[in-house]
């Protein structure tokens, strides 16, 4: 037990090690706005990337709404911060005081000096309602993702990567990855989802979880889902609606551009997180998922969460799909029009199918991809190139 509390603190500090690409971004944010909010699952390295921001600032006060003295601290908190006014106030846990944010809307108010707080948080705006009411043109919201795969720089092979995923423990660790894994995901829906608000009971929201883990890059049929659950349609929508606020999983929803075709209107779920997709599904290492019948799904959720995190804030993600076959992977529209495609494949077979050259022909995308998992680099007659994952984030997603 002692030598695994010392791995885990050599890997805190290898995490530590590690440049984030949303460091300078969050650096960025703090000299424009009074108030950054870092948003993004637990355990994703938050607190890690704070603390690296926080040696920047010659002085600054960092406080953790889990440890009760700091907690207690905040009770009259326009009466505390005041104290602090020409410090970085670094808040973490903060969806922990909800009531918080009126009171930082107030201070703000009398001083907008940028860079006055920086929250950290494990759930998306939404469901940090008084926060996107009280701090409205006041507040920058950045999301932190598991590890992305230029953020690694060759740290670790892509295989070992894609089935460990991207949470620093999870990763760092290979060895305890089951065990972290089992912690992660029932600390999630026995402790941190309840505090959120998540109305299900904790073996609930964990079956609906490990279904949707099933259900991964494929539509969601909701009355499935209900019936399987015991649930009507309108909470399954709520239940799934609030696992996306969490980061838990991804939703895509079609895109539609010619109202006339008949084309397929439900949504695309993905767990966020490879490893924890891998986990739920029950893969326990990189041979089971290589014979295992979602590996080409796995592949294709894993290429997605390392695309959509790196898009421009005015690009938007959807896949396309009609029930006469045209389909691809993403399509990534800017201003609303569809400017790139993209299909992924996981096998040696790198050719658009002729769904996939439909689908362009229709959406008139001016780039459109093919990324497989080996390294290349090549065009193709009728405009599609294909290429490896790692090439096309560093040549190609300036889109």
């Amino acid at each position: 037990m002692i030598l695994y509390y010392r791995l885990c603190v050599l890997f805190r500090i290898l995490a530590f090690m590690i440049d984030r690409i949303s460091e300078n971004q969050i650096r960025d944010l703090l000299m424009g706005f009074p108030c950054v909010a870092i948003i993004g699952p637990r355990q994703v390295g938050k607190t890690t990337l704070a603390k690296k921001i926080q040696k920047g600032y010659e002085s600054s006060m960092y406080l953790d709404l889990e440890f009760q003295k700091d907690y207690i601290k905040l009770e009259d908190p326009e009466t505390y911060l005041q104290q602090f006014e020409d410090r970085l106030v670094i808040i973490d846990e903060v969806q922990r005081k909800k009531d918080l944010f009126p009171a930082l809307r107030a201070l703000i108010d009398q001083n907008r000096r940028p860079g006055r707080f920086l929250l950290l948080g494990s759930a998306a705006p939404d469901l940090l309602r008084n926060s996107s009411e009280s701090l409205a043109g006041r507040i920058a919201y950045h999301e932190v993702t598991p590890f992305l795969l230029p953020e690694l720089q060759n740290r670790f092979l892509i295989e070992d990567f894609w089935m460990h995923g991207g949470f620093p423990d999870a990763l760092l660790n290979q060895k305890y990855w089951v065990q972290w894994m089992n912690n992660y995901v029932k600390t999630y829906f026995e402790r941190d989802l309840p505090n959120l608000g998540f109305p299900a009971d904790s073996i609930t929201g964990e079956r609906l979880w490990t279904m949707l883990a099933h259900y991964h890059g494929n539509l969601i049929n909701y009355a499935e889902l209900g019936r399987s659950l015991e649930l009507n349609i309108h909470t399954i929508k709520r239940y799934i609606g609030f696992l996306k606020s969490a980061f838990l999983i991804r939703v895509i929803e079609p895109f539609h551009l010619n109202v006339k075709k008949r084309l397929v209107k439900s949504p695309k779920v993905y767990i966020r997180d490879s490893g924890v997709m891998h986990y739920l599904s029950g893969i326990e290492d990189i041979d089971q998922l290589q014979g295992h019948p979602k590996k080409g799904a796995s592949w294709e959720g894993f290429v997605i969460e390392q695309i959509i995190p790196l898009l421009s804030a005015n690009r938007k993600a959807y896949f396309y799909r009609t029930h006469d076959g045209a389909e691809l992977d993403l399509v990534i529209t800017r201003g609303g029009r569809p400017v790139v495609s993209i299909e992924i494949k996981f096998g040696s077979e790198a050719s658009p199918t002729r769904g996939n050259t439909e689908a362009v022909n229709t959406l008139k995308t001016s780039q459109n991809y093919i990324i497989i998992k080996d390294n290349e680099d090549y065009m193709l007659s009728g405009g599609f190139r294909v290429c490896g994952l790692e090439t096309f984030l560093v040549k190609y997603l300036n889109i």
